[in-house]
């Protein structure tokens, strides 16, 4: 769970997850258009390195489909880190 919330601790892979969260089963391209939409100029390798972190955390999926590779968000795992921050909060309160 530690690669998890370190993964998800910066803004372009948390603006990455957000994507993939509104629009499942994207190539890079349209994810790198898209973080360009929302203000964040990156690199095509760059943004690849990001994937890359993302998939480590077991965030993100990938399924190559002929030359194209198609990325897709895992929300078993965002389930298993809500459930132990309500876990943690649920002490706190």
């Amino acid at each position: 769970m530690d690669a998890v919330f370190r993964a998800l601790g910066d803004p372009v892979r948390l603006a990455l997850v957000d994507e993939l969260a509104r629009r499942n089963d994207q190539t890079l391209f349209e994810l790198c258009v898209r973080l360009i939409n929302r203000g964040h100029s990156l690199s095509r390798q760059a943004v690849a390195k990001h994937v890359a972190v993302l998939r480590d955390a077991g965030l993100v999926q990938l399924t190559a489909s002929g030359r194209t590779t198609i990325h897709h968000l895992d929300p078993t795992v965002l389930v298993e880190a809500q459930a132990q921050l309500a876990h943690i909060t649920k002490e706190l309160l």
